[in-house]
């Protein structure tokens, strides 16, 4: 980490235990993913005037690369276990773990992305054999099935119609997936 983290106890008096239970926590996170920049951790306990009763809050904000932050609050929980300090501070941690999970998997690449539906036109129907062929914007011929066919289905489908469809390499060339008619009432 390029900053030393910091821990801010918010009304009241900063505790040796919770202090080396949030560093340990901290160098867990470190270990999982090195390039975090700055941490800041903000503890609040029950308040000052009632010593039982009250819920802890652990607040997590993780600076990383380019920008991006781990931001982890969470309102006041009914749920009696967060008055206990460190299941209040093991929940906060679990919850950050989570988000920077998420954050190194975005920031690697590794996030599915859905690819755009292209254009083409139905250019023969063989129903009883239960395929056809699109023929696709730049004018390559592209073979569907009839379970590819979404909204009113295969037999709905006419010579000349727009659709829109995903493209993919199948065993013999490419192939259309997902293929859905351009047309008003269509599904």
């Amino acid at each position: 980490m390029k900053t030393l983290p910091e821990i801010d106890f918010q009304g009241m008096a900063p505790r040796d235990d919770l202090r080396a239970r949030i560093e340990e926590k901290i160098a867990h996170l470190e270990k999982l993913y090195g390039r975090m920049t700055a941490c800041r951790v903000a503890v609040r306990g029950p308040g000052g005037h009632h010593r039982t009763g009250g819920h802890w809050d652990f607040s997590i904000r993780l600076a990383l690369p380019d920008g991006r932050e781990v931001d982890v609050t969470r309102a006041a929980d009914p749920d009696e276990r967060f008055q206990d300090a460190f299941f209040a501070l093991g929940d906060a941690f679990r919850r950050a773990d989570r988000q920077l999970e998420d954050a190194v998997r975005d920031m690697r690449g590794a996030v599915k992305h859905h690819d755009a539906a292209l254009t083409g036109v139905v250019k023969s129907l063989s129903p009883a054999d239960g395929f056809g062929l699109l023929e696709s914007a730049d004018g390559r011929e592209i073979y569907f099935h009839r379970n590819s066919v979404t909204g009113p289905g295969f037999d709905s489908l006419a010579l000349g119609e727009r659709v829109t469809f995903l493209e993919e390499e199948g065993a013999k060339g490419p192939q259309a997936r997902r293929v859905k008619p351009l047309r008003e009432g269509a599904v």
